[in-house]
């Protein structure tokens, strides 16, 4: 598949012609310039043609150890991935030196550039576009990447270079294919406060820069998504902005979009990887956070990170634990590991956490074994009365899976207290190895329906 990453000074539009070619709202759209720090990535597709499109940081200039100089190493690293590069240009502005400046840093890339014109909403604004010749990366292809204005011609030079990558494809030997891609991936989102080290621990998890990190707080602005290989399993990490207390957040500013993005992919998440920092561990803020996940049924997994720093490991260990058991008790056992992503001291033991804890999240419990579990369980410790009459338990079964459901059906559902139902969720969680997974137990009245 042919990768395009989408490159040009901040706020000429890149991000709103990534969210167009993609098709929905990956990256976050504010007036404020430079919004997107991370490469973003995501299947594109205009017409019949499908490719991959990398959205990129505006390209900016700054001395070495900079923000702006990081910033621009991303770029770069986006610009080595691709085929094809589409430099953005404001065409109601016109042209800037920085546009021709870093028109003059791709024309020494090795990569073919496609020039694109943006914000050419009427004749007026088209007119400028004709500047753009001055840049020497040939004629400029004006669209609007707002109205989706022009995306026509655009497909049109696109398809031309798609079709040059796949007659280069279609000579190499058949040995070379690529393998099929089997089941889903793992989806493992990476949570927490600001500057607990997330993007770090996906750069070291990747063995490569991958994502910006910095000393700097609110780095990570948009929700990234990063395809991954571990041990012939596909996982997609994404990495979040760090989530502050809704109050100290201003409501319609950039931050409020970080959050509600960071939000919406803990929804979609298969696990949730809530790092939080070993000298200041389970805040109110991080079990706020771990509630989000287990509301929305994501398996959850903690990890203290900058365990280096910690004076006195076991004391601080046990703490964590106790917390995590009294203050999450409806995810009883879930695993806590520490960890130090600056030496790497056991992150190579999160991945295989990772996967047990989304082995639970998936299993199902046969309903044989379920009832006979539930007949031990009553007559160890038997339902309460309601009105006289003792609350009948008749039957029980597994709907569904992630996160594990069951359904008990009961005489009387409205009469069983929340303390039974705790008890038989515990038991639940034990007899068949479910720590750390949020379980769903629904209660509904009526006869067995297998009878």
């Amino acid at each position: 598949m042919l990768t395009l990453a989408i490159v040009g000074r901040p706020n000429v539009g890149k991000s709103t012609l990534f969210n167009r070619l993609v098709g929905r709202s990956r990256a976050l759209v504010d007036a404020t310039p430079g919004v997107t720090r991370d490469r973003i990535e995501g299947e594109a597709r205009i017409g019949h043609l499908t490719f991959r499109a990398i959205d990129t940081a505006g390209l900016a200039d700054g001395p070495e150890g900079s923000l702006e100089a990081r910033l621009r190493r991303q770029t770069e690293a986006a610009l080595a991935e691709a085929d094809l590069a589409l430099m953005l240009i404001d065409a109601k502005s016109g042209l800037t030196a920085l546009d021709g400046h870093f028109a003059a840093w791709l024309r020494r890339q090795d990569r073919p550039v496609i020039l694109v014109a943006n914000k050419c909403e009427g004749l007026a604004a088209e007119s400028f576009a004709s500047e753009a010749w001055g840049l020497g990366l040939g004629p400029p292809i004006p669209i609007s990447a707002q109205n989706g204005e022009g995306l026509a011609d655009l497909a049109e030079a696109i398809e031309e270079r798609m079709a040059a990558k796949e007659a280069a494809a279609a000579s190499l030997e058949a040995g070379d294919a690529a393998p099929e891609e089997g089941e889903r991936p793992l989806r493992l989102v990476v949570a927490g406060r600001p500057n607990v080290g997330k993007s770090s621990l996906i750069n070291r998890l990747l063995r490569d820069e991958r994502l910006l990190t910095g000393p700097e707080p609110g780095l990570t602005r948009d929700a990234v998504t990063i395809a991954w290989q571990w041990r012939d399993r596909r996982i997609e990490l994404v990495d979040t902005a760090g989530l502050r207390r809704r109050a100290r957040i201003d409501r319609g500013g950039l931050e409020d979009l970080s959050t509600r993005s960071a939000l919406a992919a803990l929804r979609e998440a298969d696990v949730v990887l809530l790092l939080v920092d070993a000298s200041a561990p389970l805040e109110r803020q991080d079990l706020a956070i771990a509630n989000r996940a287990i509301d929305a049924g994501r398996a959850l997994l903690v990890a203290a990170n900058k365990w280096d720093l910690v004076a006195e490991p076991e004391a601080t260990l046990r703490l964590i634990r106790e917390r995590i058991e009294t203050r999450l008790p409806q995810v009883k056992g879930v695993a806590c590991l520490p960890i130090s992503v600056l030496i790497g001291r056991n992150v190579d033991r999160l991945l295989p956490a990772v996967a047990e804890s989304y082995e639970r999240w998936s299993r199902r419990v046969p309903t044989a074994a379920l009832n006979r579990w539930l007949e031990q369980a009553i007559q160890a410790h038997a339902p309460p009365m309601a009105k006289g009459r003792r609350v009948k338990i008749r039957y029980a079964t597994q709907v569904s899976t992630r996160p594990p459901t069951f359904v008990l059906f009961v005489s009387q559902a409205n009469a069983l207290p929340h303390s039974y139902v705790r008890y038989l969720s515990n038991g639940l969680r034990e007899t068949f190895d479910l720590p750390g997974v949020p379980l769903r137990l629904l209660l509904r009245t009526g006869d067995n329906p297998y009878v």
